[in-house]
């Protein structure tokens, strides 16, 4: 289902968002359940405002800031009061125009 930033809630699953990276944060490594990853944080924006979004392993070097790409198959979780969106292994980062 195509979504609009503003449009996100935590507990969506199955989207496909399209939108430009403002900024991407520097990887760091951390400990998860499935043993230690590295995650990069950052910003995606469209016309309707922006959101937090987790870049796990791989996907960090798939796009950078500037960068206007889509997900498909994106989900969303609330953290600590804050609506965060992943690619879980079944989604895909495409990136249409490069900065």
């Amino acid at each position: 289902m195509q979504v609009k930033v503003r449009e996100i809630r935590g507990g969506m699953r199955n989207m496909k968002i399209t939108g430009r990276l403002k900024e991407v944060g520097k990887p760091t490594e951390i400990a998860t359940r499935f043993g230690p990853a590295t995650l990069a944080t950052a910003i995606l924006e469209d016309e309707t405002g922006s959101v937090r979004l987790n870049l796990w392993r791989e996907q960090i070097e798939l796009a950078k800031a500037g960068d206007t790409i889509v997900l498909e198959n994106a989900f969303a979780r609330e953290f600590g009061g804050v609506v965060e969106v992943n690619i879980g292994a079944d989604g895909k980062i495409a990136v249409l125009k490069r900065r």
